[in-house]
This record gives structure tokens, C-alpha cells and sequence, in this order.
């Protein structure tokens, strides 16, 4: 038969059973989470998140589903919540410790159990808290800002990607052409080299024209399929899936007077110059906990003890560190090393920013003088071409003089056409730079830096 327990005890019995599944609710648990086995890649467009069916993708929505669907950018992102994780981590106070110890009397005079129990706080880390909770501030907006510059770059290449291949299909028809013409005039040329009606003198400069245009019909034909596998990894598709793509470029509205004019405040518009700030600013709190640091190790508290004679003594406690040898020199003089590093990373990167925009800008002038005179000189090269066709129909000009002006006007042509595909590059490499058109960096929380320092 069982003895019920004192009032104390069952008092205590009952506080354990109430407050122990408190404690366990409150306790992390764990759960898996498997890696995926097969290559999370869509099998055609429309199975992207985001995509509306209907006409082909303008740059601008291929843009957008980059944003969305693309795999680098998902694993980026994912670096928010260990940020704010961090973030929640900084903010959480040090436990106190309970020290306690039960002596029963083994021999000797005393007649009962010893024992003595102790509470005590760390205070030094009490002391650093808001520097650190202020560095992890910072830290998390970090975070943030270079995943907004990596939307930026995405962005970018699936822009230039697009560009590049609908360029590339404009250009097709002008190539085709000239193809098909020399291709003709060839057939009847080794008809005529067969029957021995002309010479290979003659005929020879046709077949060499020939050759170039298939070699730059198969070189579009090359790198078209080598842009569309770029485009589709970007967005998360199989290699072999159809973007289907508008015939015309749209690009966000562009002006390099007003990109100059902005070009005073780009530190305060592109990610990464923010990112790098803030990651100036969260140093900088850093060498503020290393300084605070150097303030001794202390611990307070109280404690408590009976001895064998039932001899009861209480009062606080204190532990504090003798600065002689360690004074926290050593991460004192690493914060403030790597504060000087990240101003100098910051001035670098900026200079670099400006220079990349300026360089572009100076391009686009040289680039659409040349284009100019190119289109000024075009008109000149077709009339040509038209004359003598009809002059060569007329037996009144040479094969090889009827080649080279041939091919003298698609040559025009297609540098016509690498001069406005270069410049569309420049444009689009410029748009991203100073982010027209992209996710702003304003949409980070807090960025209010002034706010956040007090």
C-alpha cells in the first residue's frame, strides 16, 4: 500500500505535470525536408508560374517570368529567412544560470543534508546587445539589397537574351536573301563551268560570295540556338522547350541626357552600392561591440546555502575578469581592419559604377555616329545593287562587277544591323545599371539608415 506524498511535494508533483508539456510545446521540432530527385525544370512555357497564354512573350513579359521562375533567383531568395533568422537571433537575451548541489552527510558531526543553489546573469553580453542587435539589423537589409542586385542582373540577361534573338530573327530574312541570290547565280554558273561556256575565273567569285553567306546564315542559325538555351535555362525550362517571342524589341523609355543627370545619385539607387553600405554599417556597429567588449567579464547573482549543521547563508554573488592579458585588442584591431576594408570596397565600387556608366554612355555616342553615316551610305549601296541587276540582265556589266556590288549592299546591310543590335546591348547593359524598369531598392524595409543609428 502506497503512502500518499506530503502537501509539498504532491503541490510540486502537480506543478511539474502542468508546466512540462509547456516546455516541450515550446521546444524546436524536428521535421525532414528531401532533396528533390529529378531537375526542376518546366517542359514548355506555359507551364511557368505566371504566364498568361495568348501572343508571343514581349521582352518586358520574358523579363518578368525571369524574375519569377528563375532557379538562382529562388535559392537566392531563400537567403531572406537566414537573414531574419540571424536577425531573430541577435535580438534573444542570454539565459541566467541556476547552479545547485545536493551534500548528503556521509560522516562526520552534522546531522542533516547539505546543500546550496545559486542564480546568476552574464551582464557583459547585456552591455554589447544593442550594437550587435543594430549589426544584425544591418546585416539582414544586407542580405536583402544583394538579392534585389541579383534581380537586377537576371533581369538584364533575360532583356539581352530577348533582344539578342529577335534581332537575330529580323536579321534571318536579309541573310536568306542573299543566300537564295547567290545560291541561284551559282546553280547557273556551274551549269555554265559544266558546258564549258565560261571560265572558273568567272565563276569563282560567286561561289566564294556564296560561302560567306552560308557560313553567316549557319553562324545566326548557331548562335540563335545557343541564345534560346541561355534564355531557357534563365527561366527555368527544358533545352529544347519553344519561348515563342514578338517580332518587335520594346525596351523601357531611354534617354542618356537625364542618365546623366542621375548619375550623382546612383549610390542611393543600385542594390549593390546599398548592399555594400549596409554592409559598411553593420562593421561599423561591429567595432562597436569590440569595443564595448573590452569591458570585464561580469557576472552577477545571488546564492544560497545550508550546511550539515543546518546553518542557512545567502547573499549575491559576483565574477568579474581581469583584463591583464586580454583586453580584446586583438578583435578590436580586426573590426576596425575590416571597416577600413569595406570603406575602400565601397569607394572602389563606386567610381567602378560610375565609370561602367560613363564608358557605356561615351559608346552609344561613337556607335550611333557610325550608324549615321552607315544608313546615310545604305541607299547608295541598293541603288547600286538595282542597277546592276538590271545591267547585268542587260549583258551590259561583268559577273564578278554584279557580285560585288551584290554583295557590297548586303554587307551594308548586315553591319547596318550589328551596329543597332550593338547599341541595343549598350542600352540594355545601361538600363540595368541604373535599373530602369527593375524592382527599386526602395522596397527594402527600414532603409531609413539615419532612423536605424539612433
Amino acid at each position: 500500500m502506497s503512502l500518499p506524498l506530503p502537501t509539498n511535494r504532491a503541490a510540486l508533483a502537480r506543478s511539474l505535470l502542468v508546466f512540462a508539456p509547456l516546455v516541450v510545446a515550446g521546444c524546436a521540432h524536428y521535421s525532414s525536408l528531401p532533396l528533390v530527385q529529378t531537375p526542376p525544370l518546366a517542359p514548355s512555357v506555359a507551364a511557368l508560374p505566371g504566364f498568361v497564354p495568348g501572343a508571343p512573350l514581349s521582352v518586358a513579359k520574358v523579363t518578368a517570368l525571369a524574375l519569377q521562375n528563375n532557379p538562382d533567383l529562388r535559392a537566392a531568395r531563400a537567403r531572406h529567412g537566414l537573414a531574419q533568422a540571424q536577425l531573430l537571433q541577435s535580438g534573444i537575451l542570454p539565459n541566467p544560470s541556476f547552479a545547485g548541489a545536493l551534500l548528503p552527510l556521509i560522516s562526520g558531526a552534522g546531522t542533516v543534508t547539505a546543500w546550496n543553489v545559486g542564480l546568476t546573469q552574464d551582464i557583459k553580453s547585456l552591455i554589447t546587445y544593442r550594437a550587435r542587435r543594430r549589426a544584425a539589423g544591418f546585416a539582414a537589409q544586407q542580405i536583402d539589397a544583394e538579392i534585389i542586385w541579383q534581380e537586377w542582373q537576371i533581369a538584364g540577361q533575360a532583356r539581352q537574351l530577348a533582344v539578342e534573338l529577335i534581332a537575330g530573327e529580323q536579321s534571318r530574312p536579309m541573310l536568306t536573301e542573299a543566300f537564295d541570290l547567290l545560291s541561284r547565280r551559282n546553280a547557273v554558273l556551274q551549269q555554265a563551268l559544266a558546258a564549258g561556256n565560261v571560265t572558273l575565273v568567272t565563276a569563282a567569285p560567286t561561289l566564294v560570295a556564296l560561302q560567306s553567306a552560308r557560313t553567316a546564315l549557319q553562324t545566326l542559325d548557331q548562335r540563335q540556338l545557343s541564345l534560346r538555351h541561355q534564355l531557357n535555362a534563365l527561366l527555368g525550362l527544358v533545352p529544347d522547350a519553344v519561348v515563342p517571342l514578338e517580332a518587335t524589341i520594346d525596351l523601357p523609355p531611354f534617354n542618356p541626357a537625364t542618365i546623366r543627370v542621375d548619375l550623382t545619385t546612383l549610390a542611393d539607387r543600385r542594390p549593390d552600392l546599398v548592399a555594400l553600405r549596409l554592409g559598411y554599417d553593420a562593421q561599423d556597429a561591429n567595432v562597436r561591440v569590440a569595443i564595448l567588449s573590452q569591458f570585464p567579464d561580469l557576472i552577477l547573482g545571488a546564492t544560497a546555502s545550508s550546511d550539515n549543521s543546518s546553518v542557512i547563508n545567502g547573499g549575491p554573488q559576483a565574477t568579474i575578469g581581469l583584463p591583464i592579458f586580454d583586453r580584446n585588442q586583438g578583435n578590436v584591431a580586426i573590426a576596425n581592419a575590416t571597416r577600413a576594408q569595406l570603406h575602400a570596397d565601397y569607394s572602389a565600387r563606386l567610381a567602378a559604377a560610375a565609370g561602367q556608366v560613363g564608358a557605356l554612355l561615351s559608346e552609344m555616342d561613337l556607335l550611333s555616329h557610325q550608324l549615321v553615316i552607315l544608313r546615310r551610305d545604305l541607299p547608295a549601296a541598293r541603288l547600286a545593287a538595282k542597277r546592276a541587276a538590271t545591267a547585268f540582265g542587260a549583258s551590259n556589266l561583268d559577273e564578278r562587277s554584279y557580285v560585288d556590288l551584290v554583295v557590297n549592299r548586303y554587307t551594308k546591310e548586315q553591319e547596318v544591323v550589328t551596329l543597332e543590335l550593338g547599341l541595343l546591348d549598350r542600352q540594355v547593359a545601361l538600363q540595368t545599371l541604373v535599373g530602369a524598369g527593375l524592382p527599386p531598392v526602395e522596397i527594402l524595409p527600414g532603409l531609413d539608415n539615419a532612423k536605424v543609428r539612433q
